[in-house]
């Protein structure tokens, strides 16, 4: 059996964190004293680690089923809770189930189950049908970004898998939003709610919107000029449809400007990798559609543009919400073409005026894939080595490892890239012959 921890500063060393937040704090007591639970706070807060916390205190480490089910709405969202769960080193087993990966990739991973289960409603409500977990030892239930999952329609999945589960005893439910329609088959008795959202129509006080005017409809040169303006500082682009993201795309690139993109459409690992350049430095810039507007694993940005306006002031809200978090300071700048009429959602938003700077540079950081991760035994410390020793790099020219369950990603120099490449692709790792490409 694997060695269970669940001291909690050994957990937070292990995070690298020093102190849990106000919020973390308060969720713990309640979730500790409480079997129904609203948890509400802004994006980015912390709200996973705060229900993993006592959930893990709960655990079983002599039973060898599914102890505790977490339902989230997206495919990330079920990454980046595996993810905090795998690097807490508790030795509980938790494993991530979801659309748009094999099937027989969750088969295999379920032939051993489980500690805690994170998956979307659609792939969970598969797997309970075909009989590949069982239901009886499942006694705490999150529904993590639950007005999310109703709002892109796994409502009927969601009823079947509750009502699947007779010995639960803690449900948690989580949100970004105070207005919550909870229906009835959730189970939620007389809640005790945990309430870090600022008051309705008020921004985060750290929080600025300000409207830039352009000359021209399809607002293109604007962005070019915002992105200059910010001087290459981490951001999302919004905009609301996938072909807008394509044309906004093509325009940066030919105007040489570092950049991600990120929506529905997008291949599950194409998303990903997007997401981990934006975290390491590869990438400055993401465009994305509002589904990167929630749950996702990135860091404090200090800008949002808004190249188009969602429709709703609780999406404007959710994408703000990427920053001006916990205690920083953060801008919004919505682009608006001078013939247009002002938006509700900025009528006081002060005009900014920008100043012409140059293209930012392009990234120093590159990222490369390594062909092994976990399931080959292979840890970050072997990543670390490989490239310290054998490629001679020194520790502030090795960027973010990310570890997955059979791959991994390192940011290294961009003018070190392809000399890594030449000199540790095919080089073995815990016995494991590794690929190093350029993704």
């Amino acid at each position: 059996m694997a060695n269970i921890i669940k001291e909690q500063q050994h957990i937070l060393d292990k995070l690298s964190i020093k102190t849990l937040n106000p919020m973390q704090v308060e969720a713990e007591l309640v979730i500790n004293s409480n079997n129904n639970i609203v948890l509400l706070s802004p994006t980015g807060t912390g709200k996973t680690l705060a229900f993993l916390l006592p959930i893990i205190k709960e655990l079983d480490a002599d039973c060898g089923e599914v102890q505790a089910l977490i339902i989230v709405p997206s495919r990330e969202l079920a990454i980046q809770i595996e993810q905090v769960t795998r690097e807490m080193g508790t030795g509980f087993k938790a494993n991530a189930v979801y659309g748009g990966r094999p099937f027989s990739k969750d088969k295999i991973e379920l032939n051993h189950l489980p500690a805690i289960l994170i998956g979307t409603p659609g792939r969970i409500a598969d797997h309970l049908r075909r009989g590949n977990f069982s239901t009886k030892n499942i006694a705490t239930l999150v529904l993590d970004e639950f007005d999310k999952s109703l709002e892109v329609g796994f409502e009927e999945e969601m009823k079947e898998i509750i009502l699947a589960l007779p010995k639960v005893n803690k449900r948690i439910l989580t949100s970004a939003t105070k207005a919550l329609r909870i229906p009835k088959f959730v189970g939620l008795n007389n809640p005790a709610t945990i309430n870090y959202l600022i008051e309705d129509g008020k921004e985060a006080p750290l929080l600025k919107i300000k409207t830039i005017i352009s000359p021209t409809k399809d607002k293109l040169e604007t962005l070019v000029k915002v992105l200059c303006h910010i001087e290459n500082k981490p951001a999302i682009v919004f905009c609301n449809f996938r072909d807008t993201i394509e044309m906004v795309s093509d325009f940066l690139a030919e105007n040489k400007i570092d950049h991600g993109c990120f929506y529905g459409g997008m291949e599950q690992k194409d998303r990903e990798r997007t997401l981990i350049k934006f975290r390491n430095g590869t990438h400055q810039v993401i465009v994305a559609t509002d589904l990167a507007a929630r749950g996702l694993d990135i860091p404090e940005i200090k800008y949002i543009i808004h190249y188009q306006l969602p429709l709703k002031l609780d999406e404007f809200t959710h994408r703000n919400g990427r920053t001006a978090r916990m205690n920083a300071e953060g801008t919004a700048y919505v682009i608006q073409w001078e013939k247009e009429k002002r938006s509700e959602f900025t009528a006081d938003a002060e005009i900014e005026i920008l100043q012409n700077k140059p293209t930012p540079k392009t990234s120093k950081w590159e990222t490369l894939f390594i062909s092994g991760g976990r399931k080959d035994k292979i840890s970050k410390g072997d990543i670390a080595g490989l490239f310290l020793k054998q490629g001679k790099l020194s520790k502030d020219q090795l960027g973010i490892i990310e570890l997955k369950q059979d791959c991994a990603f390192v940011s290294v120099p961009a003018l070190k890239a392809n000399e890594m490449i030449k000199m540790l692709n095919n080089n073995k790792l815990k016995n494991k012959k590794v690929r190093i490409t350029s993704i």
